[in-house]
């Protein structure tokens, strides 16, 4: 049976990857995403690879007031939504984040505000119907701040503990909330860094992604491994931890 399933940040590596694969298992998808010719060339690959119905909606995402009638719009098309998955964002510069408080605050709007802006106006519509998931990409770099990356981990920090909140409000509900943590992975925004053994493609993600909601998971660590990884980094005490270059 079909499924009614909303990708915001759809020109994302990891979604576009994952509406691939929901597109393969004939639902209708709704994708939201900045960039309206790429949205329309990933809309049409996805009807070829199967999908029913694909509706399309342009917006930058950092408009948080025109969020309201993103919403309604999604509504209007599928009046019951089974799945929305938001993986918009981008990776901050951090020293320039550091030199620069409108960028930091810019880029805290969009990989966290932005998102818990949608979150506050979705999570309203699946009370109501009483059914379905909602799954956003944070990070691991949410779970311990780094100097390396502490305005890109706050943010996603910032959404997980809204999560975890909205996961309690919900669960009365019969709503899933799913916050998935990746490690790294080999998309256009990681482009400049040096790749390795701990690096995944976004295949694997997206297929992980889709066993999680599945499995009615909580949290998922993408690839698993990240598990150990952060369990490891958020026990070391901060006495050493703060001394570490990490």
């Amino acid at each position: 049976m079909s499924q009614n399933i909303v990708i915001i940040g759809a020109t994302s590596a990891i979604a576009q990857a994952t509406l691939k694969m929901y597109a393969e298992q004939n639902n209708n998808l709704f994708l939201v995403a900045r960039n309206s010719e790429q949205l329309n060339v990933i809309a049409e690959d996805a009807k070829i690879r199967g999908a029913n119905q694909v509706e399309t909606y342009a917006l930058d995402l950092t408009q948080l007031d025109q969020h309201v009638s993103l919403i309604e719009n999604i509504y209007q098309v599928y009046p019951q939504v089974d799945i929305v998955l938001i993986a918009h964002g981008t990776l901050p510069n951090q020293p320039a984040c550091e030199k620069d408080l409108e960028l930091t605050l810019h880029e805290i709007q969009i990989n966290g505000l932005s998102t818990i802006s949608l979150l506050t106006l979705l999570a309203n519509r699946f009370e109501s119907q009483k059914s379905g998931s909602i799954a956003v990409i944070t990070s691991v770099a949410g779970d311990r701040g780094r100097q390396s990356n502490y305005v890109y981990g706050a943010a996603k920090s910032l959404v997980s503990t809204f999560l975890q909140g909205l996961r309690n409000r919900l669960n009365d509900s019969n709503v899933q909330v799913l916050d998935i943590k990746p490690g790294f992975v080999d998309t256009p925004m990681t482009a400049e860094f040096k790749k390795g053994a701990l690096w995944a493609k976004p295949e694997q993600i997206a297929a992980s992604i889709i066993k999680a909601i599945i499995s009615n998971k909580n949290t998922l660590y993408t690839p698993w491994f990240w598990w150990g990884i952060m369990f490891i980094i958020r026990s070391i005490p901060e006495f050493i931890f703060k001394k570490l270059k990490l």
